[in-house]
């Protein structure tokens, strides 16, 4: 059944508890980052511009629940949504359970905005402490997730909270990001348009284990990149120099590339290589190498043969779910195969495609490329969009209301 929105509650006159994902980078009290903060925008006009008040939850970062840490305050948050708002936002706060909180949630009018200090000061915020899921509950006439970046997560603002307001019989409600999400993610899951194409990168193959495997049924190809490709090409016994390995996974990856070869989903791993003597910007010595690396040099970047390949792939696809940079593209010797990856992903998007971004250091390549509006959709949650890929259940969405 589809979940229902915050644009389907009625919210006149009433106080609406929402769970949004502030976790954006800040450096120096300066927010480098927004676009999280631009994606709730949505949710929270819905609720004011119909006369709510919107009492905002967010984390930030990983404190460890002992209380306020400067480091870690929502209140650089607090001043940037009131200048995207173009209204004042109340900050109540440094502790988000105390007096001065609970008396600006429960005195919100009509049109307020309210952001509470970091949830996770709170010791009760990773337990779900029942007492602190009932005094939040208390914020709130009703509540709405719009948090996907931690929908993957039983914490007590995303779970304990919500189920708390439910029992005391209030609505809770999906926000229209979360929506969003929902929507993108689960149509690529279910019915994809083909050629569905997966692009997955990064370090680990043991992090995307359960993606592929239930990706590989679904999918016309997948396209392999950055570290992870080098345990794919040990499995099948190519010499990988000092390229980053994950021994235990061996016999996994083997398993997954005859899984694919027996679905009849072409698996591509990269038939060239931009690798470097030293792990570090400079990359001590630089050279290309084809399907064999010489001893000493580890592969950072896809190489020009590959960026063909994969480029002619991804230009022919239908749907796009791209997950994980092809090489270390923090550093400008190492990002042309992420850069051309996400370019040729744009220009399918560009002739109808549907392409999603997957969060993480994807969605960071994305926007830092210059690209990231040219995606048909970029996630806000790089782990959530890794496990809702992977087939797993989110029982924080399963707890609220349906139409």
């Amino acid at each position: 059944m589809p979940t229902k929105t915050i644009a389907q509650a009625d919210v006149k006159n009433k106080r609406v508890l929402s769970r949004v994902d502030f976790n954006v980078p800040i450096e120096g009290g300066v927010i480098s980052d927004d676009r999280r903060i631009r994606e709730a925008l949505p949710s929270i006009k819905s609720i004011i511009d119909r006369g709510g008040s919107a009492i905002l939850m967010s984390h930030l970062g990983r404190p460890e629940g002992k209380g306020f840490e400067a480091a870690y305050t929502l209140k650089p948050v607090a001043d940037r949504l009131a200048q995207l708002l173009g209204k004042p936002v109340q900050f109540p706060s440094q502790d988000l359970t105390d007096a001065a909180a609970e008396a600006a949630a429960k005195n919100a009018k009509p049109g307020d905005v309210i952001l509470l200090e970091n949830v996770r000061f709170a010791k009760g915020e990773k337990k779900g402490e029942e007492s602190y899921a009932t005094k939040l509950a208390g914020y709130g006439d009703m509540y709405c997730n719009d948090a996907f970046g931690t929908a993957h997560r039983e914490d007590g603002s995303m779970f304990a909270v919500p189920k708390a307001m439910k029992a005391q019989g209030k609505s809770c409600v999906a926000g229209l990001l979360l929506e969003k999400e929902l929507k993108y993610l689960g149509d690529a899951l279910k019915s994809p348009v083909k050629p569905f194409v997966v692009v997955l990168g990064g370090a680990k193959v043991s992090d995307k284990i359960q993606l592929i495997e239930n990706l590989l049924p679904r999918a016309s190809a997948i396209i392999v990149g950055g570290a992870m490709a080098y345990t794919f090409l040990k499995a099948l016994g190519r010499e990988v120099g000092s390229s980053r390995v994950e021994e235990s996974h061996l016999e996994h990856a083997k398993k997954m590339l005859d899984q694919a070869a027996n679905l009849k989903c072409d698996l591509h791993l990269p038939v060239d290589h931009v690798c470097a003597t030293d792990f570090t910007e400079s990359g001590g010595t630089v050279d290309i190498f084809g399907e064999s690396i010489k001893p000493g040099f580890m592969g950072l970047d896809i190489g020009p043969k590959t960026i063909t390949n994969y480029g002619a792939v991804l230009r022919a696809a239908k749907t796009i779910v791209w997950n994980g940079p092809m090489g270390v593209f923090e550093w400008p010797l190492f990002r042309t195969g992420t850069q051309q990856v996400a370019q040729a992903s744009v220009d399918a998007t560009s002739k109808g495609a549907i392409s999603i971004v997957g969060g993480g250091d994807s969605a960071a390549a994305a926007e830092e490329f210059g690209l990231a509006n040219q995606f048909s959709h970029v996630s806000t949650g790089g782990g959530a969009s890794l496990e809702m890929l992977a087939g797993k259940p989110f029982t924080t969405v399963a707890l609220l209301d349906v139409v």
